[in-house]
């Protein structure tokens, strides 16, 4: 039995030491830990333990002296709209495209028309062409082993509710709009997480067999069929979920009072994207713009495979510094015109007030340290990058013309923030805004010119690319 027991002991260490590192060297040992733990709480420190053991960090780090009655005057803002709420969905970047949507169409008809588009029409589109770009992007590179970086992308993030203004243009130019009284938001499009990940393993599935098709060397023809019979059932699972986008409706438009102006007519979702946004189309009429300091400005970028559809255009920009990306949404306020933008907007965020400021929160105070990372540094580790696009509305200027904060209409419902707005100093601006799409009316020469350039192609997997959620 003692013979028996030293064996399994010995098996037990040998089995130990297989999974050990051949190396300690990089591990915490006993001295280096007391070393440490020097660093940690002292006895004076015992009111603060105590305090965070039963309160929110955010509470015991706010600054009160923010919390007063809030600044909101602008001396450049643009007309009110309605607030909407994308709820718990993906989908900030289609209501921000909505946004300066019907902005615009009731700034051409001078305020005094004004229409709601649907938000469940389009992203039932959104999600049928994210689809086929997986199952096709499955297909373009079926050759190479299915740990490859792309491969790993596609299986990875088969689809996702995110996106970018130039996927909303895309979309709406092929499938149109329609107003949401038509076609109003279903409970799963406010709650997208659960149909997410059925799509989401399903095209898994689905990328799986076609690998296998094209591997046995089968013809093109017959790849592209079988993708075909497995989009309609995508097709199927969000007609169910999200109901069958509409084909032809009856429709009148209102004022800003709600009062029906004219006699209703019918429309295509083509029709009415033409008769609210114009005959022709979004793309090329604005440039993307991204501070970006890692890159050097003034040169564009193309981010190979993220677009909302394997037609479209893929995310194009042209990486400017601050105060350039500063004066082009001032011109634009200036004449009423609403932009698209984005952020890392949780950061520094005081929602009971609305507020955006660097000093909301004194985190570096309350555990004795800093956070010293710059914004090139942050983007580089994955600290921050854009992560909410909101509506751009209002700036407030100084004397000089210098911008002292700026307010956004979001997409989280009238009881969120302040109003339904949030406002931003003009510092965390310059910190955690990086996207702004801006019509090229309102864009310098030298800056258009720039625009134009072969951009330099950069990949998915970069820290700040990627679909605004």
């Amino acid at each position: 039995m003692k013979s028996r027991t030293l064996l399994i002991a010995l098996c037990m260490t040998a089995a130990l030491g297989m999974g050990a590192q051949k190396s300690a060297q990089g591990g915490i040992d006993a001295a280096m830990l007391q070393q440490i733990s020097k660093a940690g709480a002292t006895q004076g420190d015992a009111a603060l333990r105590n305090a965070m053991a039963s309160n929110s960090l955010e509470d015991l780090a706010r600054n009160y002296r923010n919390t007063t009655i809030i600044d909101d005057y602008f001396s450049v803002e643009t007309p009110k709209q309605s607030i909407h709420n994308q709820r718990q969905s993906g989908r900030c970047w289609m209501y921000s495209s909505f946004n300066v949507m019907r902005a615009n169409f009731a700034k051409r008809h001078n305020d005094t028309l004004r229409v709601e588009y649907s938000h469940d029409y389009l992203f039932f589109y959104d999600q049928l062409e994210k689809a086929n770009l997986m199952l096709q992007g499955v297909i373009d590179c079926a050759d190479k082993p299915i740990d490859d970086t792309r491969v790993q992308f596609f299986f990875h993030h088969p689809i996702n509710d995110g996106g970018t203004f130039c996927g909303a243009a895309d979309l709406v130019e092929k499938y149109g709009l329609v107003p949401v009284e038509v076609q109003p938001e279903t409970h799963t499009a406010e709650r997208t997480a659960q149909l997410r990940k059925l799509l989401s393993s399903k095209l898994r599935e689905f990328g799986l067999e076609l690998r296998k098709m094209v591997a046995d060397k089968k013809s093109t023809a017959a790849v592209k069929q079988r993708k075909t019979k497995q989009l309609g059932t995508i097709y199927k699972m969000l007609s169910l979920a999200l109901g069958e986008p509409v084909k032809q409706f009856t429709y009148a438009f209102r004022d800003k009072n709600g009062k029906t102006v004219g006699e209703p007519r019918t429309y295509t979702p083509l029709e009415f994207y033409h008769a609210t946004q114009g005959d022709g189309p979004i793309n090329g009429t604005f440039i993307m713009a991204m501070n970006d300091p890692r890159r050097p400005y003034y040169k564009t970028y193309e981010v190979e495979w993220d677009r909302h559809t394997y037609d479209g255009h893929n995310w194009c920009y042209i990486n400017l510094p601050m105060e350039d990306i500063a004066a082009m949404a001032i011109a634009s306020l200036k004449d009423g015109t609403k932009l698209y933008s984005s952020y890392d907007v949780s950061v520094q965020l005081d929602r009971k007030v609305g507020l955006n400021a660097l000093d909301n929160f004194d985190y570096g105070t309350l555990f004795g340290t800093t956070f010293g990372m710059n914004k090139a540094d942050r983007i580089a580790t994955f600290d921050s990058g854009s992560t909410h696009a909101m509506t751009l509305t209002a700036v407030d200027l100084d004397k000089d013309g210098k911008p002292l904060k700026w307010k956004v209409e979001n997409s989280w419902g009238t009881e969120s923030c302040h109003k339904g707005y949030n406002i931003m100093t003009n510092d965390w601006f310059n910190g955690y805004m990086f996207r702004l799409v801006v019509d090229k009316k309102y864009v310098p020469e030298n800056i258009l010119k720039a625009a134009q350039q072969k951009p330099i192609m950069v990949m998915p997997e970069d820290p700040l690319f990627g679909s605004d959620d």
